[in-house]
């Protein structure tokens, strides 16, 4: 007698759909798992590679700081005399036209006119000179006011002295363009 293999189908044939989904979540589940781990473990890996730049870039900074701390006095130094030169240019510019002006004053003076005292201030000239005639005094005054820099001539004090035969005069020039001078 032959045998026939007789299986028997406790299952059958037909699977649910609820198997089917159990059997499919099941075997892409692990799938999932693996892969939210190995995203999981690859962020924590990389959050030490972050951390390792960062303390890295503070100590640079700390180190930057220090370079700029011990160059500071040097910096200092550095911008005070560039405001000192910066301050003498100036000064040397506005002597420059104040010997200018005191140059040219003093070419105007006539024979026979001293100078007791120049001043030449920002806005004004003042002049006390002495002179032995009105012609020489005249003169100068003339001289004065048509000087381009010179808006204007106030003779403040004039003195005769027979005794000496002098004529004590104060005088005050009224600059142009002061701000320029």
């Amino acid at each position: 007698m032959a045998r026939k293999n007789i299986s028997i189908n406790l299952v059958g044939e037909n699977v649910s759909f609820v198997d089917r989904f159990i059997s499919w979540a099941l075997s892409i589940g692990r799938v999932v798992v693996i892969l939210t781990e190995f995203i999981a473990l690859s962020a924590f890996l990389y959050r030490f590679t972050l951390d390792r730049e960062l303390i890295d870039l503070h100590e640079k900074i700390n180190q930057e700081q220090r370079v700029v701390s011990f160059l500071k006095d040097n910096e200092d130094t550095f911008r005070n005399l560039q405001n000192r030169i910066g301050l003498a240019e100036n000064f040397g510019t506005v002597a420059k036209g104040k010997v200018g002006i005191l140059s040219d004053v003093v070419s105007f003076a006539p024979f026979g006119l001293t100078f007791n005292t120049i001043a030449v201030q920002e806005d004004r000239i003042r002049i006390n000179f002495n002179t032995n005639s009105i012609s020489s005094l005249s003169e100068f005054v003339k001289k004065l006011k048509a000087y381009s820099k010179v808006g204007s001539v106030i003779v403040e004090k004039i003195e005769n002295k027979p005794s000496s035969a002098t004529i004590i005069v104060s005088l005050t020039g009224v600059l142009k363009n002061a701000k320029t001078q």
